[in-house]
């Protein structure tokens, strides 16, 4: 996902978090899944409902993004949540990263000086494990490593955190949805703890999203992007969020989202991302979003 600027004021940090804590727990129900936000006695404060607020990469104002510091960096600051880009190696192990190329965050181009443009999927799980995933963010975060998916999920349990997990390009990747799933399987994330409230898979990628339902749907999904209202109707068929640029959202566009229930028969969520710096979260909240990824 695109990155993010919003700054929250110290104070408003701790608020939105104390929300966040609350609005993040679900109940499971025979025919799907129910918020209890409403039975945990926080209030969000006046004219505004509690709203989510997830760590966009990781605590990525605080350490390197995807990586097990940026995990560890919002579990130090009360962040529940956190948001992660799942990508392919060469040799098919699941690897946390934004960038379909290396370049940006990692120091590929000094070790691997002749293999531009860098490409994820052309580099195995052990080329990868040997970069520097964290210089280019500050020096004291030398040495910080990739991680793969399966680490990333041993620390969020540790922390007790939940994820909200993008399957980025997955056309690049053939099959990647299963695959996820799979490694979720594995790791203990698609049991009844993990599904009512710890997991939410996500993608630009419509067609992506519906296998992920079909394999799995018990699991929670959403959409990113801000689809033509005429569509919703079908996504809402294996989507349970619909998840914007801020700047995409209009009172038309979140009614005809908030119409609609997912598979869960839950009303449609919208979490936006993409948050302006002139923007506050206090007024992303006010526009009727239940979750900020910032």
């Amino acid at each position: 996902m695109l990155r993010r600027s919003l700054r929250i004021p110290a104070a408003g940090a701790a608020y939105l978090l104390t929300a966040a804590v609350a609005s993040s727990a679900m109940a499971f129900g025979p025919d799907g899944f129910a918020d209890l936000f409403a039975r945990s006695g926080t209030r969000a404060g006046p004219g505004t409902a509690a709203t989510r607020v997830i760590a966009h990469r990781g605590a990525s104002r605080y350490a390197p993004e995807n990586t097990l510091a940026a995990v560890d960096a919002a579990h130090r600051r009360g962040f529940v949540w956190v948001e992660n880009d799942v990508q392919r190696s060469k040799d098919g192990r699941l690897v946390v990263l934004h960038d379909t190329t290396l370049r940006r965050t990692t120091d590929a181009a000094r070790l691997f000086p002749g293999r531009a443009p860098w490409r994820v999927g052309d580099f195995t799980a052990a080329e990868i494990a040997r970069l520097d995933a964290g210089s280019w963010f500050g020096k004291r975060f030398k040495g910080e490593r990739v991680p793969t998916l399966a680490d990333y999920l041993r620390r969020l349990d540790h922390n007790g955190q939940r994820l909200l997990l993008e399957i980025k390009a997955p056309e690049k990747y053939p099959g990647i949805e299963a695959q996820v799933l799979r490694e979720l399987r594995a790791r203990g994330w698609l049991d009844r703890a993990h599904v009512r409230s710890r997991l939410v898979v996500q993608s630009f990628c419509v067609m992506c999203v519906k296998t992920v339902h079909e394999l799995a749907p018990q699991v929670l999904t959403g959409i990113l992007g801000a689809p033509d209202v005429r569509k919703l109707a079908g996504y809402a068929r294996f989507a349970d969020q619909i998840n914007p640029r801020v700047s995409a959202l209009s009172s038309r566009w979140l009614a005809a989202v908030h119409r609609l229930r997912g598979p869960h028969g839950r009303t449609l969520e919208v979490y936006a991302w993409d948050v302006a710096k002139n923007t506050t979260a206090r007024s992303v909240r006010a526009r009727g979003v239940e979750g900020v990824i910032e």
